[in-house]
């Protein structure tokens, strides 16, 4: 029996293979996975039913498993940032700050050949999409 934070055979497979700039997309249950991620991506539906699992549960058990380097979320036209950035913070505190792209940059970011995974989730709150980048883990 492994003991890992993570026991989904395919999330493990594909984050065995990233390496340093790679990127890992968790959305939520309203993002547009199969249109907005590049052909390439592996694709992984978690999304359960409405709220199972959340956004903030996925990445807490990627944090543990990988070295989360950068952080890129899609941000409302007006700017303000949704309440679900700070559990952002909190979760991934070994990055200083948000990225923050407006919603047809993120998706034009979430097409990009680097993104090896993509994560759909239940998660029910609006723009609670979150990008990774893997980064260097150092012994």
């Amino acid at each position: 029996m492994l003991k890992t934070a993570c026991l989904h055979t395919e999330i493990l497979n594909v984050l065995s293979k990233c390496g340093h700039g790679d990127k890992v997309l968790i959305a939520d249950g309203n993002y547009p996975i199969d249109s907005n991620t590049s052909k390439y991506v592996e694709k992984v539906y978690l999304n359960l039913t409405h709220g199972i699992p959340l956004v903030t549960d996925v990445l807490k058990v990627i944090n543990e498993m990988i070295k989360i380097e950068k952080l890129e979320v899609m941000v409302p036209g007006d700017n303000t940032p949704p309440p679900i950035f700070n559990d952002f913070n909190e979760i991934v505190s070994s990055v200083d700050h948000l990225e923050k792209l407006g919603r047809f940059e993120f998706y034009e970011a979430c097409k990009e050949e680097n993104i090896k995974l993509a994560i759909a989730t239940g998660e029910q709150r609006i723009y609670a999409n979150i990008l990774l980048t893997v980064g260097v883990v150092q012994k």
